[in-house]
Order: structure tokens, then sequence, then C-alpha cells
């Protein structure tokens, strides 16, 4: 029957994913136990040892003994350390560790696995982040859960930095849990049958699950048909993943469509990779890897009559034993499931439902080839020659994304010339020097970018030189000379010494994958030329093929179509209507009325509602008129409007006509009525968008001895009346908050804004560690910063003019994974590009709003503690227990705005569990004093900045910055004083950051206990400490921070004037909650529960700011947009559940 036979078209999409869990059956329910601590010594190996009390054996981690850890010979980037688990393991986290008691530990690192202990794989936690950061000192311990988790037996960590008052230096642990595996060997040249129960009904769905490991780019992984040509088959061509279906006879009635899915590439890299297919009637879920198709096909599923049997590793050819008409997988597949059924166990018993064809076999051969790397254009690999022998041959394998580079380099002996053997224009080109001889050129192969291993073979003897790609080859004559091979070849690049004709050159050196090197016909080791035993080589990363597909997924948005070189993406824009480094923003307006205030006539536009959200332009007519107007007016941008009077823009009537009584009843205006006597009409114009009028246009009427005359009156000011949207923030504890924003790849922010303050905020959102912020730096400058895990990166506008001259002005910024871009008015463009390999997602969790400003009575306090803020957040687990107390800072940036008139007064203080601290007071005199303890056993570092008497009433900025031992502090944005700290460099284990009253300064300097004693009394405003905003979390009771208030401690109307500080009367806001209105004790402290939000954030002055914010409109429309599609996808989910 056909309803029984679509047995494997039937995909249930609301699956659990535990339903088949395969590959994860027997996995412990917590998959972090420590793997490498009970292994034995032996299990450890390492690139080199600076002793044998160095080696690896000894860098376990917390263990002391030998010399406390892991340290190679050599301190450089080539040196690894390695654990063998000794069987395929799955694992969940890393931790690190240095050298105890040393100054040995590495500060960023490269993790790699291996499942036979060649051909590693690097471990990479982001789509663009391959590194890990290690560790600050010598005994704290960095922990990071990995996710996804992995599954191995070998695994390498691969320093990259480290202390540089050191050497390299470790210790180590590795987190997992046993792994099932049922694994089959396919030769290229063998197959399972599976064969089905014949039941009468057809299964609720079909799922299909595996892991498959290839060390050919092409191949059948499996395949069913039926009796008319339709089939499904899923297939690896060239290095991706194809799902074919097909309902083959086109004469049966209502079929499915032929469906092509591609996912997947650079797949043919011989490590594991897992698919996941799941069929309900014409909707289909294919996943490969971590990347997901969802597809929902066309016509009825009942009619594709399927066999009640599927192949796996190729298709048999019927009748015919080990015959296959297409070319077969090559490789393993691991934990074959079909509807829960583990196909590969019942092959290894041997169950009459399996049919073995060709040489299969039941364990997974690793690879022996050894791929090596070049990391970028100064790469190269020299290998000796076959000095001496009377021909060239050399053969290797490449692949790369770049379109040019040097690939190999070769002298002939006797003084016969050289050649030169390079990409250009993605084809394969020699170049011949010989003495006397202009160079010579052949060219062989195209398209051999395109990320594919490619073969070449270069053969040179007595009167021809040829060059084979693939299967395209190319002969270049010589000159009748004697050939003998040269002493050494280039690969890559080339020494920075050499002077070989043709070795230097604009294209630079190759960037790619080389493996299966032959010279004179003997294979090159290059394990050999790791350990130093062979050649010598640059910037090489051997035993792994480390090419990335920089356009899986693709950033490019709208369509646009993406390419890649070695290190980067482009998206060509060209057709889609939008541009931009991603195709973010529409090249068109979002209405007809845009176009209209430009002066454009009536006719086709392509309007782009959404403008930078998922809905495509679309061509439309605009109609600019309701006739043809015999009179107009040119507003401030030039553009036309026939409006007159209180009418609504475009009525193209005069006031007399909205109001119906003008002295002709059949004209909107007196004018029109053509009475020989003078008529008039008294018309106000205030619309503020289209002001002021520039022009006055009246053409002829064509009456005879008409006339028209004009009076145009002043332009007055009042109201705002049009910018409906604009909300003005009149004081520093003004705000509005939106819900957080939500742009993690891709974002735009336009706004107009006007202000006569100095500097201030024009929006920000936080996450646990990413921001976004822009802000009135300064009176000529606009500041747009960010994090999204790289570090801070800011694009700054600046102005010749003042920005703060209560005028409006325009920002427009944006922010994608290739960069990001500030524009202000019509001031220059500025950019930022994204680091090649950095984090590319902004991950926000809290509201989008600004500072608050507070006002602290004496003994009051706020407590603000870092346990959370700082401790190492997504990359912490439970087995690591409070990891405070490793963090070490060594560079911060403070900033803080106080009023006040007390001395001496604590303005900030931050302390450690190490007895180090930091504080900033306020001397007797008023002068602002700084110290920094940042070792326990040595005295604090005071500075004295004599600026003047901060303590006088007045708002007062102040800024510092620290870097390793340079502190620069900025007071009230112009005076400036840099100082050197002679206690250290690093702030150790910071516990908490108190505003106000400090109850114990313990270890603390005399000056700073008296003021800490005495607290501060007065406003404070915009205080940070690196990320974390104190104040702010105050009233973000909910968010991840933890606040402990003593004592009166209110938000106020504005910290700039108003009464002198200590005033009660400057209570004018609620208290905040959770003890800053109790009258209880002022030791009674608690955490904050509930905050009042009415005064939750600022914009430092008397900022407008008109939201355009077109950061709202495209995250919501984006969202609407995914929310309609996926109710109308369960819609006809649901109504096709209703009919079965």
């Amino acid at each position: 029957m056909a309803s029984a036979a679509w047995a494997v078209l039937q995909v249930l999409l609301l699956l659990p994913t535990h339903t088949w869990s395969p590959v994860g059956a027997g996995r412990p329910p917590d998959c972090d136990a420590p793997l490498a601590s009970a292994l034995p010594r032996s299990s450890f190996s390492s690139s080199s040892e600076l002793s044998s009390s160095h080696g690896p054996g000894f860098s376990r981690l917390n263990r002391r003994d030998g010399a406390g850890g892991w340290t190679p010979l050599v301190s450089n980037k080539y040196q690894w350390l390695q654990i063998d688990l000794g069987e395929r393991m799955e694992v969940s986290a890393v931790a690190t560790q240095g050298g105890y008691g040393s100054s040995d530990w590495v500060t960023s690192y490269l993790l790699m696995f291996s499942d036979g202990g060649r051909n590693w794989k690097q471990y990479r936690r982001e789509e663009s982040i391959w590194g890990f950061a290690g560790n600050t000192n010598a005994d704290s311990v960095v922990h990071y859960r990995l996710q996804p988790p992995f599954e191995a037996r070998f695994l390498r960590f691969l320093p990259l930095a480290w202390n540089p008052r050191g050497r390299i230096g470790m210790r180590i642990e590795v987190y997992g849990c046993a792994y099932k595996s049922e694994v089959v060997y396919f030769d290229g040249q063998s197959a399972l049958l599976y064969k089905l129960d014949k039941k009468p009904l057809k299964p609720v769905r079909d799922v299909i699950s595996l892991k498959f490991k290839a060390i050919q780019s092409n191949g059948i992984l499996l395949h069913r048909e039926g009796q008319h040509g339709n089939h499904i088959t899923l297939e690896l061509i060239k290095g991706k993943l194809v799902f074919f279906l097909n309902s083959g006879n086109a004469k049966l009635p209502t079929t499915i469509a032929p469906v092509t899915l591609t996912l997947g590439s650079l797949l043919d890299d011989q490590h594991w990779h897992s698919v996941l297919i799941e069929l309900l009637d014409t909707q289909v879920n294919f996943t490969v890897d971590k990347h997901t198709h969802h597809f929902q096909a066309k016509g009825e599923s009942s009619y594709l009559d399927l066999n009640f049997e599927i192949s796996f590793g190729g298709i048999p050819t019927p009748g015919r034993a080990r015959a296959f008409t297409r070319q077969s997988f090559h490789g393993c597949l691991e934990n074959l499931y079909y509807n829960g059924v583990d196909v590969t166990e019942l092959a290894k018993k041997h169950k009459p439902q399996i049919l073995m064809m060709g040489n299969v076999s039941f364990s997974c051969p690793q690879p022996q080839t050894v791929p090596v790397t070049f990391l970028s254009s100064r790469s190269y690999l020299a290998l000796p020659g076959n000095s001496g022998e009377d021909k060239v041959s050399v053969t290797f394998q490449f692949r790369t994304w770049n379109r040019a580079g040097h690939l190999l380099f070769g002298e002939l002996q006797r003084g016969s010339g050289s050649f030169v053997l390079f990409l250009k224009d993605g084809k394969l080109k020699l170049s011949l020097f010989q003495p006397g001889q202009s160079p010579r050129n052949v060219t062989a192969g195209a398209g051999l970018n395109d990320g594919q291993w490619h073969s070449v073979s270069l053969s040179a003897k007595w009167s021809h030189m040829n060059v084979v790609v693939d299967d395209d080859t190319a002969v270049q004559p010589l000159l009748a000379v004697l050939i003998d091979s040269g002493d050494t070849y280039y690969f890559g690049g080339c020494l920075d010494n050499s002077s070989g004709s043709g070795c230097k050159s604009p294209l630079g050196g190759f960037q790619g994958c080389l493996r299966l090197i032959t010279i004179g016909d003997k294979a090159v080791d290059p394990i050999s030329v790791q350990q130093g035993a062979l050649g010598s080589f640059r910037d090489l990363q051997i035993d792994s093929c480390g090419i990335t597909d920089r356009c899986l997924p693709s950033y490019c948005e709208h369509g646009g179509a993406c390419s890649q070189s070695w290190d980067t993406f482009s998206c060509d824009c060209l057709g889609t209507g939008y541009t931009g480094e991603t195709c973010h923003s529409s090249l068109y307006e979002q209405s007809c009325e845009a176009h209209k205030h430009r002066g454009n006539p009536s006719g086709l536009y392509y309007i782009d509602a959404d403008g930078s959200g998922p809905l495509g332009p679309f061509l439309v007519y605009c109609n600019m008129t309701d006739g043809t107007p015999l009179s107009w007016w040119v507003g401030r941008t030039n553009e036309t409007h026939t409006y007159w009077g209180g009418s609504l823009p475009d009525a193209q009537k005069c006031t007399c006509g909205l109001e119906g009584n003008c002295i002709d009843s059949q004209y909107y205006c007196n004018c029109d009525a053509g009475r020989s006597e003078w008529a008039s009409d008294i018309i106000v114009l205030s619309q503020k968008e289209h002001l002021p009028v520039t022009q006055i246009v009246m053409m002829d009427a064509g009456q005879p001895h008409s006339e028209a005359a004009y009076t145009l009156g002043p332009l007055l000011c009042h109201g705002d009346k049009s910018f409906w949207n604009s909300a003005s923030f009149n004081t520093e504890t003004s705000y509005l908050h939106f819900p957080a924003f939500h742009g993690e790849l891709t974002a735009d922010v336009c706004f107009f804004f006007k202000t006569t303050v100095s500097s201030g905020v024009f929006m920000e959102n936080l996450g646990i560690t990413d921001f976004i912020r822009i802000e009135l730096r300064a009176p000529t400058e606009v500041t747009f910063s960010f994090d999204v895990g790289n570090g801070p990166c800011e694009v700054t506008v600046q102005s010749p003019t003042p920005f703060n001259d209560n005028r409006w002005h325009h920002v427009r910024a944006e922010r994608n994974v290739k960069g990001a871009s500030l524009q202000v008015d019509q001031l220059p463009r500025k950019m930022q590009p994204a680091p090649a390999d950095g984090h590319v997602r902004l991950q926000l969790n809290s509201q989008l709003f600004i500072e608050i400003s507070a006002y602290f009575q004496t003994g009051s306090s706020m407590t603000y503690h870092f346990q959370e803020h700082y401790t190492l957040s997504e990359n912490s687990s439970s087995l690591v227990s409070s990891l405070h107390r490793d963090v070490t800072l060594t560079r911060e940036t403070i900033t803080l705005s106080f009023r006040t008139t007390q001395t001496p007064s604590l303005l900030l203080y931050v302390s450690s569990f190490y007895e180090e601290y930091l504080s900033v007071i306020l001397a007797n005199n008023g002068s602002l004093q700084i110290r920094y303890k940042l070792d326990r056993h040595q005295n604090p570092d005071a500075f004295a900045f004599d600026f003047k008497n901060m303590a006088d009433g007045q708002l007062h900025q102040v800024k510092i910055n620290r870097e390793d031992a340079v502190v620069v502090v900025e007071v009230n944005q112009s005076a400036k004083k840099q100082v050197i700290l002679s206690s250290g460099t690093e702030f150790n284990a910071i516990k908490s950051l108190i505003l106000g009253k400090v109850l114990e300064a313990a270890g603390a300097d005399p000056d700073t206990r008296r003021a800490a004693a005495s607290g501060f009394t007065g406003c404070l405003s915009a205080v940070r400490f690196g990320r974390a905003a104190p104040l702010k979390a105050a009233l973000r009771p909910g968010g991840p921070f933890r606040v402990t208030v003593r004592g009166h401690v209110a938000p106020v109307t504005r910290c700039a004037a108003g009464a002198a500080s200590g005033s009660p009367a400057r209570e004018l806001a609620p208290r905040l909650a959770g003890g800053a209105g109790r009258s209880g004790p002022a030791d009674e402290g608690e955490p904050l529960v509930n905050a009042d939000r009415r005064g939750s954030a600022v914009i430092g002055g008397v900022i407008a700011v008109v939201i355009f914010i077109l950061l709202c409109i495209t995250a919501i429309a984006i969202r609407i947009y995914q929310q309609r599609k996926l109710r109308k996808e369960n819609e006809s989910k649901v109504s096709k559940q209703e009919e079965c």
C-alpha cells in the first residue's frame, strides 16, 4: 500500500531530543568526572621538557610533585602538552593552572583533539573563536565548560602566550565521561542493506541519526528508493552533505517536487560529523553538526511508494554482488540508528534483517596522513631536494580559499635557473627562469581556491618541465641543458634573506593546507620536520589542517553572496537592494513620503518598508500629488509641498477649504475663485519638520489679466508638535528603558539628539561581560563602544564644532560581524574592523537604559559584591567552587562624578581577599588622593592631586585608568596627571566596591581609615569600575549583581546643581528599597530586592533624543517576522495532525 510504503518520509518535528539519543546512550546524567587525574604518567607526553622534573607526567591539576608542572625546554608557540585518555571519551570541560610556586603560567592556549594521535582538530568555542584565555598567576584554576562537548581519545594544549617574566608552565585537568561507540567501516566498495519490517500501518515518524568520518570527499551515505524512480538519498559531494528527496515518476498525481538540501562544508576532513534527519509527511528537518535546515515540501507524501529496505554506504546494483551504481562511501559510520534501531549492532550480530555487501568491518582505521597548515603569508616549509639527480620530481596536495599565493620555489643546480609554482586568480601557474631567457609561464587548472583538495605533480627531465593539476597537464620546454635538482625546496613563502629569482613577489606566500608531499619519489614526514630532524619552517601548524569555512553560516544578509579568503569573508550585495559590509542597510526609502520630501515627482519607486528588516524592497507607484498644482512651496530639505494652512500635508487645500467656507464652494482656496476683485487666503504653516519656507512658486493659471501676490511672514518657533516621538531628559535621573537589545550578529541604531551639556550617555545595554553604549564623551566627540568578548572596541566621530549647541544632530551606528561604523550628521563615517577570529555574538540580558545619580546621607553606604560579576561566568561550572578569589586585574578604568562639601570623604573603596585595596578620598583640605596597595607585604602607593579644593559643592568628574604600573588620572575632562606604582601591577582577588562609609578597612593606611570612618555625604553619579555600574545595579535587583545598602541612599533629581550637599531637601525621589529607606541601625544591611525604577536611568544633562531608534524597529520586525512564520508552520502542522 502506498500509505504503508511512505515509511521513510514521516517526521515528528516536535520530537524531543532525548527520544532518539543513541549517541549519548549510557551517558551519566552529569558528565563532568575528572579524567586525567587517575591516568599514569605514561599517558602524558609533550613536545619537550626543561628537565626530568618538569616533564609532562607532573602536569596534573593541583599536584606539587616534581617541579610542580610541565615546562618545555624552550618557550615558543610550537610547544604542546598531550594527554592520552586510553579510549574515546566525551570531554565536557578543561581546567588549567600554572607551575606551582613559580612565575611560569600560560595566558592563552589552543585546545586540539584527535582519535588516533594524528590529524588534530582545533576545538572552537564559537563561530570565530579558537583560543582560550589562560591563567594570570601560578596557582589559580581557570575552568572552561565546553559547549558543545566533543569525543576524543587524545587532547593537546598548545600555549599561545605566557607570562613574559617567566616560562610556559601548565597543570591541567580534563572532565567528562565514558562514550559508547558502535562503528562500521566502508572501503568505498561495500554497503549494508537493512530490510524493514513490512507492517501494514505506516510509522508515525522516520528518524535517522548517525555520525560519519569521511576519507574521500564523495560517496553515498544512505539510499532508499521505490518502484517508480522515487527515492531519498544522503550523499557526500565535494565535502558537502546533500539530501535528495525525489518523487520519481512525473505521471503520478500530486507528487512532491524534487527537493535538494545542502548542509556542511569541508566534511572530508577525516573527523566525526553528526547527522540527524527527521521526516513527517512533507516536512523535513535536516541537521549536520549544529546547523539545521527546515523544509516544507509540496504535494502529497502517500504516493511515494518506497520499498521496505534502506542501504547504507552505497547503492547496490540489483542482481549483481559488489556492484554499485554510484560512488560509494569511503569512511566510517558511528552509532547508526534508524527509528531507534541500532543498525550496526544488528550487523555485528549477523541478524537476518542485515545484508552486508563487500568488505564491511567494525573498527575505524585511523588516518596516517599528516597535513600541514600554512597560517600566514610569511609561513614557509624548507625541505631538502635530491641534489645531484638529473631530474626534478615534486608532488603534493593542497587546499585553500585564497586566489593567489606562492606554493613552491626551487633553484636548479649548475646555474641552470629556478622555478616558481604559484596560484593566481585561482589558477596554478609555473614560471621558469633560465639564464639569458625571459621568464616562461604555463597555466594549469582553474577555480583551485574552492577549499577542495587538489593534487599537483611537478616533474622535469631533459628538455621539458611538466605540471599536472588534478587531470590538467601543462608542459614547458626547457633549454637543452642538463637538469640537476636543487639543494632546497621552499613551500609557501621564502626566507627573509632569500634572493632567488621569483621567490619574492607581491602575491605573498601560500595560506592553506598541504599534505602527501613527496620529493624525488620519497615521501616527506612532517613529524620529522616538527621534531627538528628534517628541514626548517616558520609559522606552521603541523599535523592539522586548520581550514575553516567562513561562509558557513553565511553572515551576508538579504541574499548577499558570500565569498571568502583564508582570513576573512566578503558579501556581494549586487542586486539585493541592500548595502554595507553584510548587506544590512537598505538602498531604498521606507515610504513614498520620504521620496516626496526629497522633491521627487510621482512615479515608480522601490520601497523598503522595514528598512534593514527581513522584508525585501518592492516596486510601487508613488502618487506625489492629487493633480497638477499651480502653486507650491519648498521646505528645509528642498522637498516640495502643496498643502496650505491648517490642512493636512498634501491635501492641496487652504484653511477655508478644510473648514468649508471658501467664497466659491467649488474651490478649496479663495484665490482659486477667479473673481475680478482681489481675494486672499491667510495661511499659517506649522508642520515643523518642513519649515522654514525657502521658496514659493506660483504658476500661470492661464487666465488673462490675472494677478497673484504673496507675503511671507516671519518664522515663529514654539513647542515641538511634529516630533511626537521625542523625549526630553531634563535631569541626570531621567531615563527611558526598553527590553534587552537583541542584535547578536548585526544591528543598527539611529536617533536625533540636542543638548547643552558637555557629556552624557545616550543609550546603554549590559550583559554579563558584553555591552553596547553610545555617548557624548566630550562637546565635540560622539563615541560608539561595545564589547562582544574581544575587549572593548570604540568608534569615535570628532567634530570641528561642538555638538552641545542645542541643535539637532543625527547619529547612526551599526555593528556587525565585520566591524562597526558611526556617522554623525554629514561628518565622515568612521569604521572599526572586527578581529578576524574573535567573538562575534553580542549577548545582552539587561534592560536598555542609562545611569543614575544617588544621594548619600551621613553614615550611609552601598556595597557592590564582585562574586557574581567577576567570576568566569559562562565558562565556569560546579566543578570549581568559588573562583572569585582567582580574579587578577592588570588594568582597570574607574569613573565617577560627585558633589560634596564634606572633608575628609571616601569617594570609592575597592577591597580584596588578599588585603589589597584601592581608595579614592578627599583629604582634609579637599584635595583628591588615590591609594593603591597591590602587594600585602608593601606599603601602599599614595598620590595627592592638588588640582583644587574639590569639596566645594560643585560637580566634579574623575577618571582613573591603570595599565600595569602606569596610572593616569583625569579630573573634569581637562587636568591630567600620570604616576607610576611601586607596590605591584596586579590587583588580586577583588572582593567588593564600597561607596560611602566603610565599617571594616583592615590593613588600610591611616588616611584611608579616617576617610572610611567618615564616609561620604553628598551626591554620586556615573560610578563605574570597569564594566561594573554599582548605582545602576542597585536599580536592577533581578540582575546578576548583589548590592547591599546601609542607611539612607536615594536617587536624586540632579547632581549638577541645587542645594548644598548634605541638605535633606535634596531627597527628591523615593529612597532605594532594601535598607535605604529603613529607620533601623546604620549597620543593618541587606541585598536590594525591589528598587524604585522611576529614576533608573539618565542622560547627563538636558538631552532630548528623538527616538528614531531603528534598533527597536529592526529587532521587533525580525522577531514578528519569525513568530509569524513559526505560527504558520505550527498551524499547518496542527491541521495535518488533525487530519491523520
